[in-house]
């Protein structure tokens, strides 16, 4: 019907559903209400909005700063870099111009050349023997993993083994040997060694590199600082051929410039325990080239540059920051600061990050990360493209971190230097910026709701004292006055609300008189169980009941009296004599069913078991026959009372559906409705169940037969009554 109405209205006045659905709502809210949201929502938005400016200015000033502080570190470590190898440049040129090299080099070259021819006994050539085999071979497996094949280094020429029997095998210690300027074997290289040895030692150790090599015009190394296994070999024949040196000797040899330096990228360099670059230069005096100058430059000076001396968080690195150098084989060209810090989390890391495990275990046998573990990021080939920026990805720890990458100007080689740090650690400024700001600004929100709040409640007081007025009526007390205490339209409302409450209070004390009224009628009419389930809307309401005792009761005469009696008088004494058997059903627990003109119908044990329910029905019986007899006395009348009494199973119920009857029926009620009717005189009849249980109780004389489901049954009539 609702929808056909709707349907029925012209376009213009048709309102979409969700329109009206919101204006519905805002209908249920006071215009008071409104102007406050109004204001709260305008003070909410405002702070919002300049707290979101506030926020996206401050967070991209902190992030700018962050990124800025990273490329002046990489920037400073690159300066320091470039600025630290054209110092060695410079001071190697300034040693090499000096005539003390070019003596030195042509006192080794020839000191070497006449060890071509000297002797070397069978011991000495056995300590050179056990040197490689006992120290230098396991130190090399150690450090790379594999054995390396002795008998391909054992020296060759008569100069190598001579130096390398007076100069090598007697120290363990490079430190030492670096010391020991003259054998006292009476060469002329010794002689050379004792004064020269002091002026390349100084440069070794003032300058930090590993060892200086002189190496003549034929490729032979004719002196070495250090005078490790490479003194005396050739750089071109020899077994140590395969390395940058023999190219950067090359290189050197062809320049015909005692200006050219030449600088290599770090590589394996067997003599050496780690990765070595060289920077070489020629000697000889101008014109003429006589040999070369080999510097080994350790990649422990660049690593001190790098990490900052293991100082990280004094250079502003914090916690994960660094800078290392990447080659373009995209291997590190410096130790990696996990590495240093703790091995074995950074090997636990770049393997989670994708680096195989045999490469991780390498740098951990090598005590480094040089040449070993790679970095092929977008930041890194970027910087080997030439580029310089910033930007955020993962590291090769598999970290996000923020990288500023830059290519390094050094000539010759080919490097990046990469510094990062931990997003979570670059940016925690921001972080903090960010809890700082989201703090204040729900701090000044919620002052502005707290004020809008306080200022609310001046508004809504009224109200609230209505709603709890309200509140009050819906728990059931209506006699709930407002007081009027203004006369705007609150007072009205007030006014309005205390004339519906009295109006409330009057109709629900009808209600309740008039529910009192109907509880009476049904209990009346059935059990106060029955009620209860009727009440809760069940329409088919029937139990069975076990163990039952049934009394149909008539009066005798009362048809007879009706002929001499008006039917007021009649009415009269059915009432009087009903409202006596009521009382006694009730003192005896006896439960009345029905009641007809001349008919009793009561039951015990049906809707509270009992187990004396036989003896009760049949004292009911006497009770009522008393009653009987007292009325006679009373009014001259002659009624008597016959009854039949039997006990069993019955059902009970509602029955009908617009005129309810509470009734009970089964074989029991209907056997002794027959035993009642079937029996001429007045009197107490009862089944042969009832005999059975109250015959030591009382004494029954039979009164005849009756048939019951093809059965005959006696039926036995009540002789003595029990007062």
């Amino acid at each position: 019907m609702a929808n056909s109405e709707a349907d029925e209205r012209p376009d213009s006045e048709r309102i979409p559903p969700r329109r009206g659905l919101r204006r519905r709502v805002l209908s249920r809210i006071s215009i008071q209400s409104k102007l406050l949201m109004m204001l709260l929502i305008t003070s909410i938005l405002s702070v919002a909005v300049v707290g979101f400016i506030g926020y996206q200015s401050g967070r991209e000033s902190l992030r700018a700063s962050v990124f800025e502080r990273l490329t002046e570190i990489r920037a400073s470590q690159t300066r320091q870099l470039e600025s630290q190898f054209a110092d060695l440049k410079n001071s190697l040129l300034i040693y090499t111009r000096g005539s003390t090299t070019t003596e030195a080099m042509e006192a080794f070259t020839a000191g070497f050349d006449e060890l071509q021819t000297s002797a070397v006994n069978p011991v000495q050539s056995q300590s050179v023997a056990d040197y490689y085999t006992k120290q230098f071979g396991p130190t090399e497996e150690h450090q790379t993993g594999v054995r390396p094949d002795i008998n391909a280094l054992l020296p060759t020429s008569n100069a190598q083994k001579y130096l390398q029997a007076y100069y090598t095998a007697p120290f363990s210690d490079w430190d030492k040997a670096i010391q020991y300027d003259d054998a006292g074997d009476g060469s002329a290289w010794s002689a050379a060694n004792a004064r020269f040895n002091e002026f390349f030692r100084g440069i070794v150790q003032r300058f930090n590199f590993e060892d200086a090599l002189l190496l003549d015009t034929r490729g032979n190394v004719v002196y070495t600082a250090y005078k490790g296994v490479d003194l005396g070999t050739n750089i071109l024949t020899g077994p140590y051929r395969q390395n940058d040196l023999r190219d950067a000797y090359q290189k050197a040899m062809a320049a015909n410039s005692v200006d050219y330096v030449g600088i290599t990228d770090f590589g394996d360099y067997q003599p050496a325990d780690e990765p070595t670059a060289w920077m070489v230069t020629p000697v000889g005096p101008r014109g003429r080239v006589e040999g070369v100058l080999a510097l080994q430059f350790p990649v422990s000076k660049i690593n001190r540059l790098m990490t900052f001396g293991k100082q990280w968080e004094a250079a502003g690195m914090g916690r994960t920051g660094e800078t290392f150098l990447v080659g373009p084989d995209d291997l590190m060209r410096s130790d990696s600061r996990l590495f240093l810090q703790d091995p074995t989390a950074f090997k636990r890391a770049v393997i989670d990050a994708g680096t195989p495990p045999d490469v991780a275990e390498s740098s951990i046998r090598q005590h480094g990360t040089t040449l070993v573990q790679p970095v092929a990021t977008e930041a890194t080939r970027l910087a080997q493209r030439g580029q310089t920026g910033t930007m955020i990805s993962d590291d090769y720890l598999g970290r996000d971190t923020l990288q500023s990458y830059a290519p390094v100007d050094l000539p010759g080689l080919h490097w990046s230097v990469i510094a990062k740090i931990d997003t979570d650690e670059a940016f925690a400024p921001v972080a903090a910026f960010t809890r700082t700001l989201v703090l204040s600004t729900t701090i000044i929100i919620f002052v502005v709701c707290l004020a809008a709040m306080l200022l609310a409640r001046l508004f809504v007081r009224p109200i609230r004292r209505l709603e709890a007025a309200a509140q009050q009526i819906s728990a059931g007390d209506y006699r709930v006055m407002v007081p009027v205490r203004t006369r705007d339209e609150f007072g009205d409302l007030t006014v309005a609300f205390n004339d519906m409450s009295r109006n409330l209070a009057i109709k629900e004390e009808l209600l309740t008189e008039q529910r009192r009224e109907n509880d009476r009628l049904l209990l009346s009419l059935m059990p106060e169980q029955v009620v209860q389930r009727y009440r809760e809307g069940e329409e088919t309401i029937a139990q069975d009941h076990q163990n039952v005792t049934v009394i149909f009761a008539d009066i005798v005469g009362l048809d007879e009296l009706s002929a001499e009696l008006s039917t007021s008088e009649l009415l009269a004494v059915v009432n009087k004599l009903t409202q006596q058997f009521d009382a006694a059903a009730e003192n005896l627990g006896v439960e009345q069913v029905r009641t007809l003109h001349n008919g009793y119908l009561a039951s015990c044990g049906l809707s509270v078991p009992r187990l004396d329910n036989v003896r009760r029905t049949v004292d009911f019986a006497v009770e009522m026959g008393r009653i009987v007899e007292r009325f006679n006395a009373e009014t001259g009348h002659h009624l008597g009372l016959r009854a039949g009494i039997d006990t069993g199973m019955v059902t009970s119920g509602l029955v009908g559906r617009s005129t309810l009857a509470y009734d009970m029926w089964g074989a029991a009620v209907n056997l002794a409705y027959q035993v009642q009717s079937g029996s001429p005189r007045p009197g107490v009849y009862v089944t042969t169940g009832v005999y059975d249980v109250m015959r030591d109780a009382r004494a029954f004389t039979s009164a005849g037969t009756m048939t019951v489901d093809g059965d005959e049954q006696t039926i036995w009539r009540l002789e003595e009554r029990q007062s």
